[in-house]
């Protein structure tokens, strides 16, 4: 592990590496939560840690977007923690995975930190409260003016419950209750953790999930919904090319590329951070070169630098996500990495 601020890698070492990584994270989230409730507060560490670069902002999904790196999907499960998010300066929050059924996920443990690699491995298994509540906290995001100022997008996966010949109809129900309140919805088929859910990547089966999620989405919100498929790295070159036409076909939004891992052999579960990061840039290239220059393209999968994320921006990618990191560099990391690339562009 490296970067980060001096006190906070010594806290990271002394307290959080001793704690169960599951329990830090909550611990974690609550004090973010706590501090964006407080205005003064807020405001102060929006103004330091989260400061923004005028400069950054870019377009996307019809917004502004005050910089390139976002929050990826699985932190913030059941989209309770946008606010304080968007305050330690991540330019957009992809809340989510949320399922139509609420789930407990996988049995624990189930979260695991690799600090020699700065990675992590999960087998989560979309664990939440499910979409009507994510979606009412959405709901209540947007009822005030600086929750309406955030870029959200909204990760929906299949429930657990859900037989694979059901798929189309478990993420129609999630869409409609998160997409009203999205700035964009991800189709999530890539996570290793739910039982045959990378088998929905297949295009045969992924067509009718994505054009009905589509559809739903765009009913349920009264507009026209940015949705994104969101793929995993272990696809075969030919099964990226097939998800890439899919996107063109269906007039998507686009991709989001990459989810963790299962090449690797630290035990059951995702991997995700550095050891990920080569094969993320290298999928973001390969989706862009078949996709073109129109639809987006977020990149996300070890991004721990400047220099990183440098790498995926000139493979291609529009806008970038990180967890890990996050993870690993502590809270003045997002603001801090969105500040060093405030005159970065994708260069295609």
């Amino acid at each position: 592990m490296s970067g980060g601020s001096p006190l906070y890698r010594l806290l990271f070492r002394t307290l959080a590496l001793r704690a169960d990584p599951e329990r830090a994270h909550h611990v974690g989230l609550g004090a973010i939560r706590a501090a964006a409730a407080v205005p003064g507060l807020s405001h102060a560490v929006r103004a330091t840690l989260g400061r923004r670069a005028p400069e950054a902002t870019t377009t996307a999904f019809g917004r502004r977007v005050p910089g390139p790196l976002g929050l990826a999907a699985g932190m913030d499960k059941d989209a309770r923690t946008v606010l304080g998010m968007d305050m330690l300066g991540f330019a957009h929050v992809e809340v989510g995975t949320v399922t139509a059924h609420p789930q407990p996920g996988n049995e624990r443990p189930r979260l695991w930190r690799l600090p020699e690699q700065g990675a992590l491995r999960n087998r989560m298994g979309f664990n939440n409260d499910g979409a009507a509540a994510a979606g009412a906290a959405l709901r209540e995001l947007r009822r005030t003016r600086r929750g309406r100022s955030v870029v959200v997008g909204a990760n929906i996966g299949k429930s657990k419950v859900t037989p694979a010949a059901d798929a189309v109809a478990d993420y129609v129900a999630s869409a409609r209750e998160v997409a009203r309140w999205a700035d964009y919805l991800v189709v999530n088929v890539s996570s290793p953790n739910t039982p045959g859910l990378r088998d929905l990547q297949a295009v045969t089966v992924l067509r009718p999930i994505l054009a009905a999620a589509q559809s739903a989405a765009d009913d349920a919100a009264g507009r026209r919904v940015p949705v994104l498929v969101k793929v995993a790295p272990d696809l075969s070159e030919p099964d990226l090319d097939a998800v890439a036409d899919l996107v063109l076909e269906l007039g998507l939004a686009g991709v989001v590329a990459t989810n963790t891992t299962i090449d690797h052999d630290h035990g059951p579960g995702g991997l995700s951070g550095p050891p990920l990061h080569a094969r993320s840039v290298a999928v973001v290239a390969r989706l862009r070169a078949r996709l073109g220059a129109g639809p987006t393209i977020i990149g996300v999968g070890g991004i721990t630098d400047v220099e990183d994320a440098r790498r995926m921006l000139h493979a291609g990618a529009d806008l970038l996500q990180a967890y890990t990191a996050f993870i690993y560099q502590g809270p003045g990391w997002p603001g801090r990495m969105n500040r060093a690339l405030a005159r970065e562009a994708p260069a295609r």
